[in-house]
């Protein structure tokens, strides 16, 4: 069998992969039962849907027309992790406004079609939905604004 869409057999590999790792590592919880869910049952049912949804991405990449990967953007790879780790740097010290204010620009800028406005409108848009689903809705218990605005 001769793989034809190597990005889509790659994503298919990866989301079994973590699926089948969420399986493994959520099996040192209590699953319980769908009526009595314990605390490894939605990470073992979500790794599972996630395998499957794996295995429905990779499946089609073996027949269709050659699709190769031209190159593996890294510098991408590297902005989106260095943004990650900056929002989870950030997020106790300057809250949770500034941190997501700083994912989202610096992941942006991995973009080839990154444009500032663009970004800037993004930011806000995505920080309101954000605050009305996490600290409203949710009622996360995570700092809102930087510590030295709170004193």
């Amino acid at each position: 069998m001769q793989i034809k869409n190597h990005r889509d057999f790659w994503a298919g590999v990866l989301f079994i992969v973590t699926g089948i790792l969420f399986m493994i590592l959520s099996r040192q919880y209590q699953l319980g039962t769908a009526a009595k869910m314990g605390p490894g049952y939605f990470p073992t049912i979500l790794g599972g849907l996630m395998a499957v949804l794996g295995l429905m991405v990779m499946l089609p990449s073996f027949k269709g027309p050659v699709v190769k990967i031209n190159r593996i953007e890294l510098r991408m790879i590297l902005l989106v992790l260095f943004a990650v780790a900056v929002y989870a740097f950030a997020l106790p010290k300057l809250g949770f406004i500034v941190a997501l204010f700083l994912l989202i620009l610096i992941s942006s800028t991995a973009s080839h079609e990154f444009n500032l406005k663009t970004t800037l409108i993004s930011s806000v848009v995505l920080l309101v939905f954000s605050w009305l689903v996490f600290v409203k809705g949710l009622e996360l218990q995570f700092p809102f604004l930087p510590t030295f605005l709170n004193k």
